[in-house]
């Protein structure tokens, strides 16, 4: 496989988490580097330990997950996102004062972090079975994929901020929105191949 092959099958897997990421930078007024490296991380670190195990698992993973992958994210973005959009209310309703006192961060919390790389990460599992059959150098590929997801994320985290801070008290909604409607187009497209 050559290396632009590769680095087109690495922008689409990272499709999913620049959507979310743009969704993370909706919720901040400025995208700091902190919030950015968090996204690229946990985004980038999944999209190149997904291939590498379904690359190991091989025919038995690829039928288990092809089965159920579309529910999985499914079921992870519509929650977070569902989450994002209840805490967004919360915040409106919350008085001026107060509004002016929330702390106006991303959420980088570990478990909330997994569940959304996760979720964006289930394609990469099979890209890595269809490695496995075309005899791919694994640790390079995912290598290759893992750093053009990390740089995507970074790049979503930014731009979803800028929107973000255009949208002000609207962003974290908005940002909810996105992951379910991400959560049902990999859903719908699972169910009707």
């Amino acid at each position: 496989m050559g290396f632009w092959e590769l680095t087109m099958i690495g922008i689409g897997l990272a499709m999913d988490a620049f959507a979310v990421s743009v969704g993370k930078g909706l919720s901040v007024k400025r995208a700091g580097a902190r919030v950015m490296l968090a996204c690229g991380f946990w985004f980038g670190g999944f999209q190149f330990l997904m291939p590498v195990a379904g690359y190991f698992a091989g025919h038995f993973a690829a039928a288990l997950v092809d089965r159920f992958d579309h529910w999985i994210g499914f079921i992870l973005l519509a929650f977070i996102g569902g989450k994002m959009i209840v805490e967004a209310i919360g915040h409106q309703e919350a008085l001026p004062s107060e509004t002016a006192d929330l702390e106006k961060e991303a959420s980088i919390a570990p478990g909330e972090m997994a569940m959304l790389a996760v979720a964006t990460s289930i394609d990469a599992l099979a890209v890595g079975v269809t490695f496995a059959f075309l005899d791919v150098a694994i640790f390079p590929a995912a290598a290759w994929i893992g750093i053009l997801t990390f740089l995507i994320a970074a790049a979503g985290v930014k731009l979803g901020s800028f929107f973000g801070d255009k949208l002000e008290g609207k962003a974290e909604i908005v940002g909810g929105v996105i992951l379910i409607i991400i959560g049902i187009r990999i859903l719908l497209s699972g169910l009707h191949g």
